[in-house]
C-alpha cells in the first residue's frame, strides 16, 4: 500500500496543499505546532473515516470556513489507483471512493490500511479499557469492513437499551428482548473477531516485544471478556450467543435497578501482563512503553497477512520518546519494509542512512515545501 499525493484543503492550518509522498521514507520536519500532526491526523481520516485527536469533525475545518476536503491518490498492488476523498461541510461529512460516494462509512472504510503510532499511545497500556478497545475495533475496521457495521449496530442496540433502562415507567420487558436479540445477534460478531484477533496479535506482539527487551521479558496479551466463556466456546458463534444470552437475562434485573447495560463487549478489555502480572500495577514508564510500541507494531503483520500487503506507517513525533537505541533501530527498520510518514522536530534522533535517502518535508506555518 502506498500513499501517492494527498490534498488538503481548508484543513485544519492548511488552506491549500498538495504533498506527493516517496515509497520509503518521508520526513515531515518542523517546530511544534507548525502542521506536522494535522497531516498525519488528515491520513488517519482517509483510513478509518475519523480523527485519531478529537471526535468533533467542525475541528477539522479551518478557523473561519464553512468547509474543508482531504483528498488522496493511493496505489495497491492488488487494485488500480484509487482516490479517497473525504469532504466536510456545516456538520456533515461525505466520503467518496473514486468519485463515487459512499453510502456508509462502514463502506469506505477498508480501501486504505495504516498504523500509526503517536507518544499518547502509552494510554494503550496505561489508560482505561476504552482505550484497548478502541485499538481492536479501528485495527479490525481497517482489516474486516463488515466489522465496523456489527460494531456499529451493537452499539445503538446498548444506548437504546440503556436509554429504555433508564426510562421513569416500568420497563417494557417485551423490548427488552428485541433489543437484546440485536446485542446478541450484532455481539456475537464482535466477540469472535476480537478474540481471533488478539489470539493472532499475540504471537506477532510476543515476536516485537522480545526482540526489543533481548528476550528478557515476556509479553502476553489476552482478551478480558465478561462472558464466562471457555477457550472451545470462543471458536463457536452459537455457543457465544447461548452464553450471551443467558448472562443478560440472569443480569436483567440488577441492570434495571442500576439503568446500564452490564455484560457485553463494550464492558470488555485487553489484559497485557509481563512474566503473568498486569503490566498496569508495576512495570515502568519504560516498559509500558516498549509494550505500546510492540503492540502498534505488531499491527503491521497482521495487516499484511489479512489484506496481503503493507500498511502505511505514521511515526508522530515518537523518536524523542524512544531512548532505548534497540526500540529506535527496531522503528526505523520497519521503514525498510513500509511506506512510513514520520514527524519530528528534530533530524538528531535520525540515523544518517535513513535522513540521507529520505524524502524530507519543511513545515511551517501551515505551508510545506519540499526539500531541494
Amino acid at each position: 500500500m502506498i500513499l501517492e499525493e494527498l490534498t488538503l484543503r481548508h484543513f485544519r492550518n492548511y488552506a491549500e496543499q498538495d504533498i506527493s509522498f516517496l515509497p520509503g521514507v518521508n520526513i515531515l520536519l518542523g517546530e511544534n505546532a507548525q502542521g506536522k500532526t494535522n497531516v498525519v491526523e488528515a491520513i488517519h481520516c482517509l483510513a478509518v473515516g475519523k480523527s485519531h485527536r478529537t471526535n468533533r469533525d467542525s475541528d477539522l475545518v479551518a478557523w473561519g470556513q464553512d468547509e474543508a476536503s482531504i483528498r488522496a491518490r493511493v496505489n495497491s498492488k492488488y487494485a488500480t489507483r484509487r482516490e479517497l476523498r473525504v469532504d466536510y461541510q456545516k456538520g456533515t461529512k461525505r466520503a467518496l471512493v473514486n468519485g463515487v460516494p459512499q453510502a456508509k462509512m462502514s463502506d469506505f472504510v477498508g480501501h486504505f490500511q495504516i498504523v500509526l503510532f503517536a507518544p499518547e499511545d502509552l494510554q494503550l497500556v496505561k489508560g482505561a479499557p476504552a482505550l484497548r478497545r478502541r485499538f481492536l475495533d479501528m485495527e479490525l475496521a481497517q482489516t474486516q469492513p463488515t466489522y465496523l457495521y456489527h460494531l456499529t449496530r451493537y452499539a445503538r442496540a446498548v444506548q437504546q437499551r440503556n436509554a429504555l433502562l433508564r426510562a421513569p415507567q416500568t420497563v417494557d420487558d417485551t423490548m427488552l428482548d428485541t433489543l437484546d436479540e440485536q446485542l446478541v445477534g450484532h455481539g456475537v460478531e464482535v466477540y469472535a473477531r476480537r478474540a481471533h484477533f488478539v489470539e493472532r496479535l499475540r504471537g506477532y506482539a510476543q515476536r516485537v516485544h522480545a526482540a526489543i527487551s533481548d528476550g528478557r521479558e515476556m509479553l502476553d496479551i489476552q482478551y478480558a471478556c465478561s462472558l464466562p466463556l471457555n477457550e472451545e466456546q470462543w471458536r463457536d458463534r452459537a455457543a457465544i450467543a447461548v452464553v450471551f444470552q443467558s448472562e443478560l437475562e440472569k443480569k436483567r434485573a440488577s441492570d434495571v435497578r442500576q439503568g446500564h447495560t452490564s455484560v457485553g463487549p463494550h464492558r470488555d478489555d485487553l489484559s497485557l501482563l509481563i512474566g503473568g502480572q498486569p503490566v498496569q500495577s508495576f512495570a515502568s514508564q519504560g516498559q509500558q512503553r516498549t509494550i505500546a510500541l510492540s503492540l502498534r507494531l505488531a499491527e503491521i503483520d497482521f495487516i499484511y497477512e489479512e489484506v496481503g500487503e503493507y500498511p502505511v506507517l505514521l511515526l508522530d513525533d515518537v523518536l524523542s520518546e524512544l531512548d532505548d537505541t534497540r526500540q529506535k533501530n527496531l522503528v526505523l527498520s520497519m521503514s525498510q519494509k513500509v511506506q512510513t510518514v514520520l514527524t519530528t522536530t528534530s533530524l538528531f534522533h535520525l540515523e544518517h542512512e535513513l535522513h540521507v535517502s529520505a524524502k524530507l518535508f519543511y513545515v511551517q506555518s501551515g505551508i510545506i515545501q519540499m526539500e531541494d
